[in-house]
């Protein structure tokens, strides 16, 4: 099919531009879920649904506006200034989506009792941050810490039930960051086996046996809890009651 020249030039233009995003997208995504949103705990805050969103969106954003405003037969400056416009445009569109998901990163899976939690940048309690261990004071950019909290003290109980209303529980709170070590025999004791797990929910077997698998760890050995995210999910403990991985769940929480 012969189309007219001036359609050709725009539709070779705009799959120019669509090739450029692509690689661009593709090397921004390459790093920024390698890096923020690793493995399984991407999966479970929900963010790499987000970040795909946004790079789907500017994507194609900028050639669809390529293939709207080309045209040889305008004039040069005309040209470069309504393509130096569009670049603009998806380059901002590109900062604000890449802020929107930075914010929304997973900054640490704590546990808070009888649970974990996973903990986003944007649920950090950041006035806090300077009372926490030094090894905590700033949030990571590689994935989320593991950490435990301490127990509530007296004085302290009051302001935590005040937060806790407003939104603020133990976990989101760095004044009650400790290392996970301090927490793992308690977390290990709240956790329930995996085969327990396998008898109430038997059409999940099978996922769960995979899961292991991967996990080198045997359904009699693993151990469970509930995390708080953005999708349902449950943490697996081994023996010792170390963070052995993860396993979707949804409707179990």
């Amino acid at each position: 099919m012969n189309l007219p020249a001036p359609l050709r030039f725009r539709l070779v233009a705009a799959g120019t531009h669509a090739a450029v995003s692509a690689l661009i997208a593709g090397a921004v995504a390459l790093i920024t879920l390698g890096l923020w949103y690793p493995g399984a705990i991407g999966d479970m805050a929900g963010g790499r649904q987000l970040f795909l969103l946004v790079l789907s969106v500017d994507v194609v954003m900028g050639p669809l506006l390529t293939l709207v405003v080309f045209d040889r037969r305008k004039p040069r400056t005309e040209l470069v200034r309504d393509l130096t416009i569009i670049a603009v445009l998806q380059l901002a569109a590109l900062a604000y989506g890449l802020h929107t998901v930075y914010i929304a990163r997973p900054v640490a899976l704590v546990y808070e009792g009888g649970r974990f939690r996973l903990v986003t940048a944007n649920d950090v309690r950041e006035e806090e941050l300077p009372n926490a261990p030094q090894a905590y004071r700033t949030l990571p950019l590689n994935g989320p810490l593991v950490l435990g909290t301490r127990e509530t003290t007296a004085s302290e109980r009051v302001e935590t039930i005040d937060l806790a209303l407003k939104g603020f529980d133990k976990g989101q709170r760095p004044t009650f960051w400790r290392p996970y070590t301090e927490s793992r025999a308690a977390a290990l004791a709240d956790a329930k086996t995996v085969d327990e797990l396998m008898q109430r929910y038997p059409r999940r077997r099978a996922e769960l046996e995979d899961r292991l698998r991967e996990m080198n760890l045997a359904a009699s050995q693993a151990r469970y809890l509930p995390v708080v995210a953005r999708r349902d999910w449950v943490v697996i403990l081994n023996e010792r009651g170390d963070v052995a991985g993860y396993a979707p769940f949804d409707g179990f929480l």
